[in-house]
């Protein structure tokens, strides 16, 4: 039986972030996989709503009204109105893909929960994303099922919330295959950036969850060890927390250019001789599993969800331990983890066709549990 299915899309408009990317892989792989199902985009903003229509893929229409996002996240916190259908007109299922359910009528409520950082380490996160503490839990009475990143984000929901474990649908993200495919930058395209030749890459927003500080401390204290330790590129756009602190680091050591586009950026993690995670809490793991789609070698952070997402194929330290980082950084240099082949096998493991598959398997569960 076809459905209509609704999805916000407001990841999609402006710069696209993880969540971003994550929506529109899984939208163009839902469109791909269920012809047979209608999918409609809507988004809560007034100041994008104009840019929505060139943003969903094809075979997407548009259903949204456009509404001020702060009226209504006011309107939502006090009130079960207006309800995603008063917005998006008729639907079987709408997906909340980016933490916060609004109010549904008849329509079958998923909610996306991408990690929990608001309440494992409050400190990290803005204070828009800290108000989740109170949104989450009111989002989470109206959905009939709970899609998560990871079994790891999985187990967190369950300690956190009174959530039906039945409810819970682990959807791995994906690999664009178009990763496997990417060439390394020419020197002279990485020295458009002040990028060297020889460099180690770290990829993400700049903010205080990607653990950057101690990266840096540890980045020092390996370059003291081995003054020709390769570069260390920063690619990310500013996100918010304090300005990098670059004290005892030799100038042009560190190179921060910013947020790149994608297919330049997908050729300087191609080109890296090691691409470092050191996060203190993620939901997936993205960057370091497109890295090893590359065959880049990979340092992560020892924790359980990059255990899950990169298997064997990372060498992992402890992200609060700035010694075991340092020696990390060494090891990753000298002797990676895996070899080329194994890197881009494993990460060939996860498709986005895979996470619209099991991400429909939860439209599935939410309907029978509402109906």
């Amino acid at each position: 039986m076809s459905m209509r299915i609704g999805l916000d899309c407001t990841p999609l408009l402006g710069r696209r972030s993880g969540i971003g990317t994550y929506t529109r892989h899984l939208l163009e792989a839902l469109v791909d996989r269920y012809p047979h199902d209608e999918f409609a985009a809507t988004a809560f903003t007034w100041n994008g709503r104009r840019e929505l229509a060139e943003a969903v893929p094809p075979g997407v229409t548009v259903a949204s009204r456009p509404v001020p996002a702060r009226l209504l996240r006011q309107a939502w916190q006090l009130t079960e109105r207006p309800r995603i259908e008063d917005l998006a007109g008729r639907l079987d299922v709408f997906h909340a893909t980016n933490f916060l359910m609004p109010p549904v009528g008849r329509a079958a409520g998923v909610v996306t929960i991408h990690d929990l950082a608001y309440l494992r380490f409050p400190e990290t996160v803005s204070a828009a994303t800290l108000a989740y503490r109170e949104l989450v839990p009111k989002g989470l009475a109206r959905v009939g099922a709970v899609v998560v990143p990871s079994r790891a984000v999985a187990d967190q929901v369950l300690d956190a919330y009174a959530v039906d474990p039945a409810s819970v649908v682990v959807t791995h993200e994906g690999v664009d295959p178009v990763w496997g495919a990417t060439a390394p930058k020419t020197p002279d395209a990485l020295r458009q950036w002040g990028i060297a030749e020889d460099f180690l890459v770290v990829v993400g927003t700049l903010e205080p969850r990607k653990n950057l500080p101690r990266l840096l401390a540890a980045y020092a204290a390996a370059l003291r060890d081995d003054p020709d330790l390769p570069q260390l590129v920063i690619v990310g756009g500013q996100g918010w927390g304090d300005a990098l602190d670059l004290t005892g680091v030799p100038d042009g050591q560190v190179v921060t250019p910013g947020h790149l586009p994608w297919a330049d950026l997908r050729g300087v993690v191609a080109s890296a001789r090691a691409l470092l995670f050191p996060s203190l809490d993620e939901g997936f793991g993205l960057p370091p599993l497109e890295a090893l789609a590359c065959g880049t070698p990979v340092l992560a952070a020892d924790i359980p969800v990059l255990r899950e997402v990169l298997g064997d194929q990372a060498l992992f330290v402890p992200p609060l331990d700035v010694e075991a980082i340092a020696a990390g950084i060494a090891d990753v240099t000298a002797a990676p983890v895996g070899t080329a082949t194994t890197r881009r096998d494993w990460a060939a493991r996860f498709t986005w066709r895979a996470c619209a598959e099991a991400t429909h398997t939860a439209y599935d569960l939410a309907v029978r549990r509402t109906r």
